[in-house]
C-alpha cells in the first residue's frame, strides 16, 4: 500500500512537470481577456505567488538536505517527489508574476495578503508559519540515518500545514482561476503527504511534532 501510495506521488510530481507550461499559458490567455483584470501588486494573487515561492524554496532545500543524509529509499523517494513537484511550482509561481509585470518582493509583512501579516515574527530564518528556523536546518545537517529521517518528516510535516493554510487562503481570496486551482491541487497533495509522513513516523516509532 505504501509503495503504491509514494508511486501515486511519484506520477503526481510527473504530471504537475508535464503541466507546468500549460498552466502558465492559461494564466497569460485568462489574465489577457477582457473579463480577467492583470492582478496589482497587493492582491492576494501577487501575495500568494510571492509568499508561497519563497515557502516552497526551503521544502526544496530540505528535501536535498535529507536525500544526503539516509539511504532509505522511501524517505529519499518522498524527498525528491517533493522537490521536485514545489521547484516546478515555485518556477511557475515567479513566472506569473514576471508575466504580470509585478515585483518578486513585497516591502509587506509575508501573509498580509491574508491579513496576517503579523503572525510570524521572521525569528530565526521562519519567515511564515510552518517553515523551519535556521536552527532547525543546521540540525539537519548534523544528522543522519534514522534521525535524519524523523526530523525530516516533522519539519516536513509542520512545512505541509502552513503550506496548506497558505494555499487555502488563495483559494478563498484570488482572483485568478488558474491560480486558485492549483492552489486547490496544493492543498490535496500536501495533505496526502502528510498522512504519509505520518504513517513513515510510525514506522521509525515518532510522531509529529504538533
Amino acid at each position: 500500500m505504501r509503495r503504491q501510495h509514494i508511486g501515486w506521488v511519484a506520477g503526481a510530481a510527473a504530471a504537475v512537470l508535464v503541466a507546468g507550461g500549460a498552466i502558465t499559458y492559461a494564466v497569460a490567455e485568462e489574465t489577457g481577456s477582457a473579463e480577467t483584470k492583470t492582478p496589482g501588486a497587493e492582491s492576494a494573487d501577487a501575495g500568494f505567488a510571492r509568499d508561497m515561492a519563497v515557502h516552497h524554496q526551503q521544502a526544496v532545500e530540505m528535501s536535498y538536505i535529507v536525500r544526503d543524509r539516509t539511504k532509505d529509499e522511501e524517505v529519499r523517494r518522498l524527498a525528491y517527489d517533493i522537490a521536485q513537484t514545489q521547484a516546478n511550482q515555485r518556477g511557475m509561481l515567479l513566472g506569473w508574476l514576471d508575466l504580470w509585470g509585478l515585483p518578486k518582493v513585497s516591502a509587506e509583512p509575508p501573509m498580509t495578503w491574508m491579513g496576517m501579516g503579523g503572525m510570524a515574527s521572521g525569528k530565526d530564518g521562519a519567515l511564515m508559519p510552518g517553515m523551519a528556523t535556521n536552527t532547525d536546518l543546521k540540525k539537519l545537517q548534523t544528522l543522519s540515518g534514522k534521525q535524519a529521517e524523523v526530523f525530516y518528516l516533522q519539519l516536513m510535516t509542520d512545512h505541509h500545514k502552513g503550506g496548506i493554510h497558505m494555499a487555502e487562503g488563495c483559494v478563498a481570496k484570488c482572483t485568478v482561476g488558474v491560480e486558485k486551482r492549483l492552489a486547490q491541487g496544493m492543498v490535496d497533495a500536501q495533505q496526502s503527504e502528510i498522512e504519509l509522513m505520518a504513517g513513515m513516523l510510525k514506522e521509525r516509532g515518532a510522531q509529529p511534532r504538533s
